[in-house]
């Protein structure tokens, strides 16, 4: 089992990087967008935890920024027809506290927004990680229920009013990812359409 790798970043590409370690040995590595956001640039050391999947044909490992990720995705594995690949997608969706916090809402859109994911697969994950990450069934809203949430829930609101915008799910929250605490949904907005425009 190969549970961390360290070592200089050799490569770095969307969706994995390479991580040359001292042995001279280099790993080629599947990472969440929301790990490659914390991944060094090219030369610059890292560490990272990571799980191998062997299956018959194939051997790939796949890392993580934090321990809480990697709980996430052992978690989505567990759930049926959820395989490495779409688990690691549903990872660069936001952070792992942004993850928990769509499952103790029963915010099956977020999950749907990951290709490959129906409504079936993401109430599956709904119903079966809200208990394992700690979240007490009885203190949640239904699956897809999330108006009494979005009520007063600054961040909520400001997604969906980039969504009428045209951002998609993953882009705007995202975008939402990096605001400090506190803000209005107004303020939220003007904080991710400023982060947008940074980046063109």
């Amino acid at each position: 089992m190969i549970a961390r790798i360290a070592g200089e970043v050799a490569a770095r590409r969307d969706g994995y990087i390479v991580v040359e370690t001292a042995s001279g040995v280099g790993y080629r590595i599947a990472v969440s967008a929301s790990t490659l956001d914390q991944v060094p640039a090219v030369g610059g050391s890292v560490s990272l935890h990571t799980e191998l999947i062997v299956r018959e044909d194939s051997m790939a490992l796949y890392g993580f920024a934090t321990e809480e990720e990697q709980d996430l995705f052992t978690m989505l594995l567990g759930v049926q027809s959820v395989g490495p690949k779409m688990a690691l997608a549903v990872l660069s969706g936001g952070s792992p506290r942004e993850l928990v916090t769509a499952l103790a809402a029963g915010d099956a859109a977020r999950f749907q927004a990951v290709p490959g994911i129906g409504k079936r697969t993401a109430e599956r994950i709904i119903v079966e990680l809200r208990e394992k990450v700690g979240v007490p069934t009885e203190m949640v809203p239904a699956i897809g229920d999330v108006s009494a949430s979005r009520g007063d829930d600054p961040r909520l609101l400001a997604r969906d009013g980039l969504l009428e915008l045209g951002y998609d799910l993953i882009e705007a929250d995202r975008l939402l990812s990096g605001a400090a605490p506190g803000l209005s949904a107004e303020e939220l907005i003007g904080h991710a359409l400023k982060a947008a425009a940074s980046r063109k």
